[in-house]
């Protein structure tokens, strides 16, 4: 089965607002989905690359690397900027980090931490900064809190299936 590349994904504007604190759920639980992915893979293991993709525990960095951003969208929102701030489109924090020297409970926990930041971030919005929005600076489509929420998961869920295939490239 093949994945669409990320920089291929569209996403649609969500226009029902009441749709947020289903994706928030959503949000929440990555870090569970992540502990139960690794349950079974050794820590040695989850620092292998096959074939140039990163490995599990840089996939996890990833997740960790993009927090601070989608905290920091979160917070241009609050705060009524026009445009979102920009990523690094290419991960460079994640290329440059050494995610593969460290426990992979560790990598787990520190973004779970992270996660909650974020998703009490957005659980404290008002109803007025809900409803803001501003443009997302690659798809040049404007986002409320909701379209992001989304955009996060919808990431998480791509980094979480590569994790599986990984995981199944490894027990092969």
């Amino acid at each position: 089965m093949e994945r669409t590349e990320w920089f291929n994904r569209k996403f649609s504007k969500i226009d029902d607002h009441g749709r947020l604190p289903t994706i928030l759920e959503r949000l929440s639980y990555t870090s569970y989905r992540l502990l139960i992915k690794v349950l079974d893979i050794e820590d040695e293991q989850a620092s292998i690359e096959i074939e140039g993709k990163w490995s599990i525990k840089k996939e996890i960095g990833h997740l960790i690397d993009l927090e601070p951003l989608w905290f920091g969208r979160v917070e241009d929102l609050k705060n009524g900027l026009d445009k979102l701030r920009e990523a690094d489109l290419t991960n460079q924090k994640t290329q440059q980090a050494d995610h593969d020297k460290r426990d992979l409970k560790a990598l787990i926990s520190e973004f779970t931490a992270q996660r909650a930041n974020l998703t009490g971030a957005i659980r404290a919005m008002t109803a007025n900064e809900i409803e803001r929005s501003a443009l997302h600076p690659r798809l040049q489509t404007p986002m409320h809190v909701v379209d992001l929420a989304y955009f996060v998961a919808e990431h998480d869920d791509h980094h979480l299936s590569q994790i599986t295939s990984l995981k199944n490239r490894l027990n092969q």
